[in-house]
């Protein structure tokens, strides 16, 4: 037993063991076997990859840190320590190989946008779940937020008087002011497949529809255009910066992180309203929106026009939003996000009795009306679990969309990430789609067969890379001969995906691509050897969340009772107050000593529902687990003061 965590002895309404406890084992057997075979195959011993001798351009040292992200999170998920080794070393490995290749300096991307950034921060966030003691872990937050609070001179991010992020290209070498030629060279080859990012360029009519920007003359006017009109001021990608400030919160508590958070969501909020809800893209070095565009709201980088449109408005307002709530508990921190959705849906119309609404905005309006997705707004929902946040999925079934179809990524370059099912585990958690965990399980199962056959092929051997163009001759599939599809392989190959069991286990959609943290209703820690996941053998499903409550089944495959630690929360950010046995008609026990914690055994070769009566967003959020204190730490390095030097 664990001491300061309330203890739960339960010994009445156990049941049978279900089917997809021991699913859910047999996955996670395969999945520690493949991520050693996915390390055997691309890495060398000292933590670097099996690649190439050099790498120019900007791009590329998101793309790693993305395939072997997952190793922290397994961790997270299961106690596997090999598993965090592995993942650790890996880690270190990319940072000095990326660092050698020029694109990371002082263990960070020397300069590039939020939403790359975003991407390679994952790997750290995820590390945030595991050993929140790590002193290199915890000193690299501090130090890595320091580049964008103004603190680190180097690294002179942003505005503090404006409240402004100063380019949307910036580091750890400060803002990028003017890009280059060299800048973009590995991203030539992809971006042909896009629209120009202009629509008065006099190399390539925008009206084509795509950019060649494989053709010198093209190039040229690009970078000479980008320099005038997109590479100074702030933009909404940005707001994926909070995420770093969120990390260092949760190791450090300094408040002044939180302060930052609400102060740059505050400003963005402002300036929405102001553009009659719609949130600008483009903000000046004087705060003037517009200010390099004619005074136009559109057209940034990564903006209305930029051929990701809404989707890279939306996420990082989500992301920040949500960042935002867990840091003070207020559900208004949402507003911006609830706009902007309702903004977009408003701007909608009905295209054979589907709602579409528009992606993007060019000079001559709305444009890019697609099915309306309810993605975001169930990210959105699950964070709040407010009945207005529901509603704004629910209206969105006028979209045509498949709701409870599950599904696997099967085209190449469309794997990375493995974020597919949120629309069923939706229906799932909603009571809609009663087979969903065993549909899921199935689904990652088929993934994991597809990703190892690939990895196991001649396409997958790094030495033939030179010569793979579609991977396992996938039809359609974009080429490894294009720069900027090949630093993404190692993503295409990974085996480790487990969207099933974050899920299933945690009762949370996973995280947002590009920068996200990752969620849970509820995180589990195994008493015995004080590491985070559930101890070996044992299986939990959260079936059921609302506002005060969270229903889940925790079944032990072993012949002996297995104790557990329950937290109410990814970051503790909830208090249990009660339990009621046996689910919602069971017998109710109130906690003597309310908490983010409570302990108790699981019975042998048997499962036991628990409902759990929670009061949300009442504690700060926090890396500690029930094993690792704060006050227990090392102390943060602090260097030599070498300002007179």
């Amino acid at each position: 037993m664990t001491e300061n965590i309330p203890q739960m002895d339960i010994s009445e309404q156990v049941s049978p063991l279900p089917d997809w406890a021991h699913q859910q084992q047999d996955l996670i057997e395969r999945l520690r076997s493949a991520a050693k075979e996915f390390v055997a195959r691309y890495v060398r011993a000292d933590g670097t990859l099996v690649w190439r001798d050099r790498w120019p351009g900007m791009d590329g040292s998101d793309d790693p840190y993305e395939a072997f992200q997952y190793f922290p999170l397994f961790y997270a998920l299961t106690g596997d320590e090999e598993i965090y080794e592995l993942g650790r070393k890996i880690w270190n490995g990319i940072t000095w190989q990326w660092t050698e290749y020029g694109q990371i300096h002082r263990e960070f991307d020397g300069y590039y946008d939020w939403m790359h950034h975003g991407e390679a921060n994952l790997f750290l966030y995820f590390f945030g779940l595991t050993r929140p003691e790590s002193l290199q872990d915890r000193q690299r937050a501090a130090r890595f937020a320091a580049m964008y609070t103004g603190e680190d001179p180097e690294a002179d991010n942003f505005d503090t008087e404006l409240g402004i992020i100063r380019a949307p290209m910036s580091g750890s070498r400060g803002p990028r002011f003017v890009t280059t030629h060299e800048d973009w060279i590995t991203h030539r080859g992809v971006l042909d497949d896009y629209h120009a990012p202009f629509e008065d360029m006099s190399t390539s009519p925008f009206e084509l529809g795509r950019c060649n920007w494989s053709d010198d003359a093209v190039f040229d006017e690009v970078v000479s255009l980008m320099n005038q009109r997109m590479t100074r001021g702030d933009v909404p990608v940005n707001m994926n910066a909070s995420g770093q400030m969120l990390h260092a919160y949760m190791y450090l508590g300094d408040e002044r992180y939180r302060r930052w958070v609400q102060s740059y969501l505050a400003g963005w909020l402002e300036r929405s309203r102001q553009n009659d809800g719609i949130i600008p893209d483009n903000v000046g070095l004087s705060g003037e929106v517009g200010e390099y565009l004619e005074g136009k709201w559109w057209g940034g980088h990564y903006g209305w026009r930029w051929p990701h449109g809404w989707l890279t408005i939306i996420e990082p307002i989500v992301n920040i939003c949500s960042n935002a709530l867990l840091m003070t508990g207020n559900l208004s921190e949402l507003e911006l996000a609830r706009e902007q959705l309702d903004r977009n849906w408003g701007l909608g119309r009905d295209e054979q009795g589907r709602w579409h609404t528009p992606h993007k905005h060019f000079d001559s309006g709305w444009t890019d009306y697609r099915p309306a997705s309810p993605f975001h707004a169930i990210h959105l929902w699950a964070r709040s679990l407010a009945h207005e946040d529901r509603e704004r999925i629910e209206r969105c079934r006028v979209g045509g969309v498949d709701w409870t179809a599950v599904t696997i990524a099967e085209e190449p370059f469309g794997v990375k990430h493995y974020n597919t099912n949120t629309l069923p585990w939706y229906e799932f958690i909603t009571g809609r789609l009663p087979d969903y965990p065993a549909l899921v399980l199935e689904a990652n199962n088929r993934l994991l067969d597809q990703q190892l056959a690939r990895l196991r092929s001649d396409h997958g051997d790094p030495k033939n890379w030179d010569s793979v163009e579609q991977i396992n001759d996938y039809p359609g599939s974009r080429s490894m001969q294009v720069d900027g599809y090949a630093i993404h392989a190692w993503q295409e190959f990974n085996p480790l995906y487990f969207e099933s069991l974050v899920q299933l286990q945690w009762g949370s959609p996973m995280h947002i691509s590009h920068g996200g943290m990752q969620f849970a209703s509820l995180r589990y820690f195994n008493p015995e050897s004080q590491a985070p996941g559930l101890p070996q053998g044992v299986s939990a499903l959260v079936s059921e969340v609302s506002s005060d409550s969270t229903t889940v089944t925790l079944a032990n495959t072993n012949s002996v009772d297995s104790r557990v630690v329950i937290q109410a929360g990814a970051f503790a950010e909830h208090n249990l107050l009660g339990v009621q046995v046996g689910g919602a008609t069971g017998h109710h026990k109130p906690l003597n000593r309310p908490g983010p914690h409570i302990e108790l055994a699981v019975p042998a070769s048997s499962a036991l529902t628990l409902s759990l009566e929670i009061a949300r967003h009442v504690n700060s959020p926090t890396y500690e687990t029930p094993f690792s204190r704060r006050e227990q730490w090392d102390p943060l390095i602090v260097g030599r003061d070498r300002s007179s030097a």
